[in-house]
């Protein structure tokens, strides 16, 4: 991904969360020499991979299929005590995030409001392929449903459905409803290993710099300050 597109995704993520009055922290906002003025006091954001995380999944299309987050807040596995984390996603009309699932992550995936959010869901078998004979079991906000292989569960502003561990899904805005403000609790992430991808994909771009970043990635980090 060419770094000038990374910047102009981030001003379009901006004005969507403002126009949901989702706020961010302050150090979302920071330029690279206040990460610089503030090293010593922020080794949780950094360690933990807090903040902008922009990905096309190695696609070169990300509004096709691609994904904008912003990682809040995070543990890290046997490392300090913090045992859950929070996000928040923005998934536009048909844009994929493609089939996966994770080893140790539980999560509840929210929509926070615009459109509807579209998710498909299989069971894992032991040897990583989609399960086509069970049913997939779920709660949606506490409610117990039951889906068949590949079954399409459409939540609607309000609406969250609780994804155990092993559980495939893939995800996307439904057409003609808009963009979707998503928002994620789970357990402790980490996007290094915890993510099992059905097909062969790219978690964290390859980034052209063809100018200076906006805001730093969570996969800057280490590379810039």
């Amino acid at each position: 991904m060419n770094r000038s597109e990374i910047n102009q995704i981030i001003r379009d993520a901006k004005t969507f969360l403002a126009e949901k009055q989702f706020h961010l922290p302050p150090w979302a906002y920071w330029a690279i020499g206040e990460w610089k003025a503030n090293m010593e006091k922020v080794s949780e954001i950094i360690e933990n991979m807090l903040g902008w995380d922009i990905t096309d999944f190695g696609s070169g299309d990300f509004y096709s299929r691609g994904l904008f987050l912003f990682t809040i807040r995070n543990g890290k596995y046997k490392v300090d005590k913090k045992p859950y984390a929070e996000k928040i996603m923005i998934v536009g009309e048909n844009q994929e995030t493609p089939m996966h699932y994770h080893w140790f992550k539980m999560e509840d995936i929210i929509n926070r409001g615009g459109g509807n959010l579209v998710i498909e869901l299989y069971n894992s078998t032991g040897d990583n392929q989609l399960d086509q004979f069970s049913p997939v079991r779920v709660k949606t906000d506490g409610i117990s449903r039951e889906t068949e292989p590949g079954g399409l569960l459409v939540l609607t502003p309000g609406e969250s459905v609780c994804l155990e561990q092993g559980i495939y899904h893939r995800f996307y805005g439904e057409p003609g409803k808009g963009k979707v403000l998503v928002g994620e609790v789970s357990t402790v992430n980490d996007d290094t290993s915890d993510n099992f991808f059905h097909e062969t994909t790219g978690r964290f771009p390859n980034i052209y710099e063809d100018e200076e970043p906006l805001h730093l990635l969570v996969s800057d980090y280490h590379k810039i300050l």
